[in-house]
């Protein structure tokens, strides 16, 4: 079983920007956050994770750091976040930081040094390549649209951005740069953070001789994941950030690993491994795309059945082996509810339905911000209203190609990482209660049915179901380290899986769409042995009988005690 902290946790992102202002200028700040420590320690979570909050000119939301020991001014001062960390070690909470070790800002002073000459000591901090016939050294496509290469006027000479031109890539080649790293990485560590998220980390290490990718359609650029995620020289780089200074220290550690399935996760998670505690997989949120990365906004219909075959391969490859990492929605994903539930008509219940189903599974289960009250995609009418650097990117280039406006629109709305950075809606009050002023980007307008304040007071809210399921998960150790067993595998609509301890045995049924099918009790279990645990419906005394109809998006947790 290995039992640990950060197995027995529960993880609460914040996107600082868009959580809470204090001072009024429209954008979230570390004051705003310590505001709402309360809030977060009633819902009863353990783990604080706060997206980047570090000098930042703010290209892509603070993931383009300038000064990786300071704060951006925006959000507040040195002083405010030692007073956050010290506010949260007083409530017996801790705070995971995001940490982007892959690029820096263009605005970095090491990058102002590396691009200012061809012989300047930084110079190869960076990666930089001559051109090759008249244009980029390869034909590697952007996460943001466009090449990875950045012609500088300066020397003539491209640079390596794997994400937008502001974000150019780390040379993790150089031993200097991994030094200065570290050191960075252990200030932290001293100042007593509990953990890191490692954002982009499957990238730093890049195919030598930066060859073009197959290009059969003979396109401009071409997506070459395969050609910098996760090569065999980023576990060494792992592993020797672990052993320097990472051991050292009781933490936490996450890894952003695009690209990659539960056995090649065993090579970052495995026991023994000494690299990472658990890794976020992103085969679920490719579901309902054409194809993986940039694909992502040919938007196809989802399956249930292949959500299943996902989930169940991670839960049962990486038991006793390694340690899952569950999410439905993050910073850069649409709003779960709208995404695999129901925002229209059964908001509530399919919301709880999906949070049963992250809670109940092997792994830490991690809430996003606004995820525990609901809070859906957003619908702006133009494009102006929009500020995430990904969206203005496709936006221009759909439009440049002639893809109506309409249709642009439409995989914006389902698909825009925009959707998940609308302010948090705390109030039914101006601007959601976020801020007194004019926030950085339009509250969705929703906020006056759909807020903390509302969800707070309402016994029957999914704030308050959150916080049965987070009670649940601290009482019964099978919820955190039962072994897991799909049941009805070829089911369309329903999702029932089994955890397994020792004498204790789960049994959860989840109803995935609007419609009500039948559910019959598996062999093995007594429905008048079995204790429910939660659901998201008022429960009539059915356990009697052999089988029964789900009702729309229903979740149920039964315990058997076994003798």
């Amino acid at each position: 079983m290995n039992p640990k902290w950060w197995k027995e946790s529960v993880v609460y992102q914040i996107y600082p920007i868009s959580f809470m202002d204090s001072n009024g200028d429209g954008i979230g700040d570390l004051q705003g956050i310590i505001s709402r420590l309360d809030y977060l320690q009633d819902l009863g979570v353990d783990v604080i994770w706060v997206c980047p909050i570090y000098k930042s000119p703010n290209h892509d939301n603070g993931y383009d750091i300038s000064d990786y020991c300071d704060i951006m001014k925006e959000f507040g001062t040195m002083d405010d976040f030692d007073r956050l960390l010290r506010e949260l070690h007083t409530r017996g909470m801790k705070l995971m930081m995001d940490l982007v070790l892959n690029h820096t800002s263009h605005e970095h002073p090491w990058f102002v040094e590396s691009r200012s000459s061809k012989d300047n000591p930084k110079r190869d901090y960076y990666i930089w390549r001559k051109g090759k016939n008249g244009g980029p050294p390869n034909n590697w496509e952007s996460y943001f649209s466009g090449s990875v290469w950045e012609l500088d006027p300066r020397t003539d000479e491209y640079y390596l951005h794997l994400y937008s031109k502001y974000q150019p890539d780390l040379n993790w080649e150089n031993p200097v740069v991994i030094d200065k790293l570290h050191e960075m990485v252990e200030w932290w560590l001293k100042k007593g953070v509990d953990g890191f998220r490692f954002d982009a980390i499957a990238h730093i290490v890049k195919t030598k001789g930066y060859p073009d990718a197959d290009n059969p359609g003979g396109t401009p650029t071409v997506r070459a994941y395969g050609m910098f995620s996760n090569l065999e020289d980023v576990h060494t780089l792992l592993q020797n950030l672990y052993d320097k200074v990472l051991y050292f220290y009781d933490i936490m550690t996450v890894g952003e690993t695009s690209g990659l399935g539960p056995e090649q996760a065993l090579d970052y998670v495995g026991d023994g491994r000494r690299e990472l505690n658990m890794t976020f997989q992103f085969e679920h949120m490719f579901l309902d795309a054409a194809s993986p990365g940039s694909g992502k906004w040919d938007v196809v219909p989802w399956s249930l059945l292949e959500l299943k075959k996902i989930m169940s391969s991670w839960q049962t490859v990486l038991h006793e082996r390694g340690w899952n990492a569950n999410y439905l929605c993050n910073h850069d994903q649409p709003r779960s509810v709208s995404r695999f539930g129901n925002d229209l008509f059964y908001r509530i219940p399919s919301a709880k339905m999906l949070a049963t189903f992250i809670h109940m599974l092997e792994g830490t289960p991690y809430i996003y911000q606004g995820e525990e009250i609901g809070m859906t995609n957003v619908c702006f009418d133009s494009i102006d209203e929009y500020r995430d650097v990904e969206t203005l990117n496709y936006y221009e280039e759909k439009r440049k190609n002639g893809v109506p406006e309409e249709q642009i629109m439409s995989a914006i709305h389902h698909k825009s990482r925009d959707n998940a950075r609308t302010p948090m809606q705390w109030d039914d009050g101006h601007a959601g209660g976020f801020t007194t002023g004019t926030p950085w980007i339009e509250v969705n307008s929703n906020h006056m049915e759909i807020n903390a304040g509302n969800a707070v007071k309402d016994p029957n809210s999914i704030y308050n179901y959150y916080k049965q399921l987070i009670a649940l998960r601290k009482k019964y150790k099978v919820i955190v380290y039962g072994s897991y067993e799909l049941l009805l595998a070829e089911h369309t609509e329903i999702y029932a899986y089994t955890r397994t301890l020792e004498d204790q045995r789960l049994l959860v049924i989840l109803n995935f769409f609007d419609r009500e099918p039948e559910f019959e009790w598996p062999a093995g279990f007594d429905p008048d042995q079995l204790e429910l645990l939660i659901s998201n419906y008022p429960q009539s005394k059915d356990q009697d009988i052999r089988s029964f109809k789900l009702r729309p998006y229903e979740a149920r947790v039964y315990l058997q005690q076994r003798v």
